[in-house]
């Protein structure tokens, strides 16, 4: 009998028949399991937790993320134990089941002390008072002959002594000096401007933020400035004035479009009118001229 005599055999090609449907079996299960492991075929768009309640996040979403906290900071105007920041970030694509790390806002508030700021310059005052986590309520302006120079400061009414404890974020109303001249200040121009940085760019101009209004629900990070009044085109003001500002998503909206439209309004509101030739002949026709020897 020769070496290869078994393939002559019925009973090797019905033995190879099996091992094959075997071998494919197994392939297909390992497959199959494979995929529902990693969900290769299920992929989810990343939600929105910024704002929203850690302790309620995790317990609404334990089935679908693992929730890990990193850290926790104490952000100005933030609600205590929200989401501040998150990762993955809202909108990618993602598959359940996958870690969500997230830093919180601290649920305990932190303590400064509060600096001294009289007699410093505004733009000064509120660079100390930011690198001291505090932040400026409102600017009153008084008679005094050194312009924009702080003279007092004041917590919830009352006059604050530096080296004072308090809570980071709280807000301090400066009084400042409106100066001998008493010059008008220019609007400045918060269209597109994040909500985040309106009111800082609004007290360092010598003005007050006024009312609030988001068009829309999406998240603060995304809210933009997209109306003010008086807005820019209002030229100069009283140092002091109270700007109103409305806010708009980023994501819903053409900031671009809408500052190409705003310095299309400005353009038309500055323009000079024309004077009529008929008007200018006129004018020349019946004006005396008095002509005076230089020499």
């Amino acid at each position: 009998m020769g070496r290869f005599h078994f393939l002559k055999e019925k009973k090797f090609y019905i033995n190879l028949l099996i091992i094959l449907l075997l071998c494919g079996a197994l392939l297909w299960i390992t497959f199959r399991l494979l995929d529902k492991y990693t969900r290769h075929d299920k992929v989810y768009t990343m939600p929105d937790f910024i704002g929203q309640d850690y302790r309620e996040v995790k317990h609404d979403y334990a089935k679908d993320f693992h929730f890990i906290l990193i850290d926790s900071v104490y952000p100005k105007g933030q609600q205590p134990g929200s989401i501040y920041q998150q990762d993955p970030l809202p909108g990618s694509k993602i598959k359940k089941g996958r870690n969500v790390y997230a830093i919180i806002v601290a649920v305990m508030p932190e303590k400064t002390v509060m600096p001294n700021v009289k007699g410093i310059s505004l733009r000064e005052a509120i660079g100390r008072l930011e690198s001291s986590g505090l932040d400026v309520e409102h600017l009153e302006y008084v008679s005094y002959s050194y312009r924009n120079n702080v003279i007092d400061q004041y917590y919830k009414g009352e006059p604050v002594e530096a080296g004072t404890e308090l809570v980071k974020g709280s807000k301090i109303t400066l009084k400042v000096g409106i100066g001998e001249d008493r010059m008008r200040v220019k609007v400045p121009n918060l269209i597109g401007k994040p909500a985040s940085e309106a009111k800082r760019l609004l007290n360092l101009a010598g003005m007050n933020l006024g009312k609030e209004v988001y068009e829309d629900s999406d998240s603060l990070q995304y809210m933009c400035v997209r109306r003010m009044s008086p807005g820019p085109s209002s030229g100069s003001v009283n140092p002091g004035t109270t700007i109103d500002l409305w806010y708009h998503s980023n994501r819903t909206m053409d900031f671009k479009k809408e500052m190409q439209l705003l310095l299309h309004e400005d353009s038309l509101v500055n323009t000079p009118k024309p004077i009529e030739i008929d008007t200018i002949t006129e004018s020349i026709e019946t004006t005396d001229f008095e002509y005076e020897d230089d020499f």
